[in-house]
């Protein structure tokens, strides 16, 4: 209890560096603190003076020793003798090979503290505004980017978004009572692709600061990721170009990066078109790639499965079902969840079910040929426009996470998904269309009793249902061509006066007491 006492007191949670010769940190669950003889002595706290920001008290309490936890580039699934690598300073998108790259940190270095230290270290950041630990990505600073200057860093103090127990949904509709949504739209521009940006534009800050010719940065979208980028690149001062996919995605999508002062080029061509785009662009220009194919984004988004393990006091959920098009942020959740597993904060990892709308789906039908014959499809019109991927960039970093966790993929029809959206909706929850394809895959996986109604489960919300309010208006008038729309709720037109409210109203209430 003392020592847990003094580690949750120690400023030294702030600004951790096993160096400050304030501390001794030893390996493994041996702890020396010296903050006090007297260990119920408080602490006294000074507020920083009036006219100093949260950034620069940060940046004066920087700790000039030096940092031991460092990260670099390797080719994705490398073997490992191989020795190609690169700083994270580099302009670098590809192996030699051409391949994927990878975010590879100093496994041994973090080692040098035990699963205790960084869960410690981790919970006593939630909710403070401690520069920049008030983010859910920042607060795992030395898991995601150890080396950058807090005072380079670009945040919103995303992430921290809650995770809210579906009781009603989970019970009623699926029998379970530990179902939960991580409600990952809650954020900055309403979507997971914040916790991402916030690592990528921090570090094309520093980049720019090093003197590098960084002019600009660009990304393909189908929404989400040009929302994100353009918001932290205006909050920077950084140039943002995006390429969207003309009348392809919704005005709620399109007037974000507008309004955030993006330069935005809609093309008469879906996403895949505008991701071919984008690279041949980024190669000739000075302009940093956005996409996930940088692997800098997935650094930020696997936090959110470290929050997922947090939010349970630790304990490790059965299953987490995750929607799927281009396929990083499957990848991002295995990797933050193999990393809790490695470095001793857990004993094992969840289960993972990647959700595919059925109109963007290679990655299933790679799946259901049992791994054996990979094609890109042409990806058709989804509601779940997000991830009308048909050519993902990272199949391979997918298949990798759902080989290595027992991992499975499963499918939505556009009538599933709609109707999975509704019926989620009915209990409460505003749900995107993307949550409607993880829940139908939750659907199908319980109705074949490969999930259990006692397995904790969570489902992966990636968006505010607010992006999507047309595709919802358009359901619940029954104008969606080929759907029955069956759990549509339109409003009763009613004449304005007293006889014909109450009938109408005692009808309803009728209805209501025959299905107790």
């Amino acid at each position: 209890m003392a020592a847990t006492h003094l580690l949750r007191s120690s400023p030294f949670l702030q600004n951790p560096n096993p160096n400050t010769t304030h501390h001794t940190f030893k390996p493994r669950s041996t702890i020396k603190c010296t903050i006090s003889s007297q260990p119920n002595t408080p602490i006294s706290k000074h507020r920083r003076p009036a006219d100093e920001s949260i950034r620069q008290e940060a940046h004066r309490r920087h700790d000039t020793s030096k940092n031991t936890f460092s990260a670099k580039y390797v080719p994705f699934n490398s073997d490992p003798n191989s020795e190609e690598s690169y700083s994270l300073d580099e302009v670098v998108y590809r192996s030699r090979s051409g391949g994927l790259l990878d975010v590879q940190h100093d496994i041994e270095a973090l080692k040098a503290f035990d699963g205790a230290y960084w869960k410690s270290l981790f919970d006593s950041r939630i909710g403070k505004t401690t520069w920049p630990y008030g983010s859910g990505v920042w607060s795992k600073k030395e898991w995601v980017l150890p080396e950058i200057d807090s005072d380079d860093i670009v945040s919103a103090f995303e992430g921290n978004s809650n995770m809210f127990w579906a009781e009603r949904f989970g019970k009623q509709f699926l029998g379970m009572n530990d179902l939960w949504v991580k409600h990952c739209g809650i954020s900055h521009t309403g979507s997971f692709k914040d916790l991402g940006m916030t690592v990528l534009v921090s570090q094309v800050n520093r980049l720019r600061k090093m003197g590098k010719p960084v002019y600009g940065v660009g990304c393909a979208s189908t929404g989400d990721t040009s929302a994100a980028l353009s918001a932290y690149c205006a909050s920077a001062g950084i140039p943002s170009i995006v390429f969207l996919p003309a009348n392809k995605i919704s005005m709620a999508q399109l007037v974000q990066p507008i309004a955030n002062g993006a330069f935005v080029l809609s093309l008469d061509t879906d996403f895949d078109g505008c991701m071919q785009l984008v690279r041949e662009v980024t190669a000739e220009l000075p302009i940093y790639l956005a996409n996930s194919l940088n692997s800098l984004r997935l650094e930020g988004q696997k936090t959110a499965a470290i929050e997922i393990l947090q939010q349970f006091d630790w304990e490790v959920p059965d299953w987490v079902i995750v929607p799927g098009g281009n396929l990083g942020n499957i990848y991002a959740f295995y990797k933050g969840f193999h990393m809790c597993k490695e470095l001793g904060l857990v004993d094992r990892i969840p289960r993972l079910v990647c959700a595919q709308a059925a109109n963007a789906n290679p990655l299933y039908l790679y799946y259901k040929s049992g791994w054996k014959d990979f094609s890109a499809v042409k990806a058709k019109t989804t509601f779940a426009s997000a991830i009308q991927i048909g050519d993902p960039v990272s199949i391979d970093r997918a298949v990798y996470a759902l080989k290595n966790c027992d991992g499975i993929v499963e499918e939505a029809t556009e009538e599933e998904l709609m109707d999975a959206m509704a019926q989620a909706d009915s209990t409460g929850m505003f749900i995107c269309p993307h949550t409607g394809v993880a829940l139908t895959a939750l659907h199908k996986l319980r109705n074949s009793g490969v999930i259990s109604p006692t397995d904790r489960t969570v489902v992966v919300s990636t968006a505010h249902g607010l992006k999507f309010t047309q595709s919802k208006v358009d359901y619940h008038s029954k104008v969606i061509p080929d759907m029955a729309c069956s759990l549509a709720n339109p409003p009763v037109n009613v004449k304005a006066d007293f006889g014909s409210v109450m009938d109408v109203l005692k009808s309803y209430l009728e209805s209501k007491d025959s299905k107790k």
